[in-house]
């Protein structure tokens, strides 16, 4: 059974950092690609950044340059770093892999950035 567990999230001040984690399993993680999306209260799902299977990473032109994304395929984990975080970065996030034509979602993480 394929499952992805988030975890990681919290309130933090702007300015600050938190690192995301997804626990992957059912599935050989270290083949696939992986991504982050989140979603605001009242706007869409959108995609935040991915990583591929072979280790290349992409982001959203929001969070290039503060947030990285890893993987560690003995763990089979995939890691969001975030720094300099905004206001507007306030969302669930949520691990996804695309996996038989079907996608996966972790359960997702509330990251709160406010003062």
């Amino acid at each position: 059974q394929v499952q992805l567990v988030d975890s990681g999230g919290g309130l933090v001040q702007p300015g600050g950092s938190l690192r995301l984690s997804c626990a992957a399993s059912g599935f050989s993680f270290s083949s696939y690609d992986m991504r982050w999306y989140r979603q605001a209260p009242g706007k869409e799902r959108e995609l935040v950044a991915a990583i591929s299977a072979g280790g290349s990473t992409r982001y959203a032109d929001s969070v290039a340059g503060r947030f990285t994304v890893s993987r560690d395929n003995t763990k089979n984990m995939v890691s969001l770093q975030m720094n300099s975080l905004k206001p507007e970065d306030t969302a669930v996030y949520y691990c996804n892999t695309n996996l038989q034509f079907k996608q996966w979602w972790g359960q997702g993480t509330q990251v709160t950035v406010s003062s």
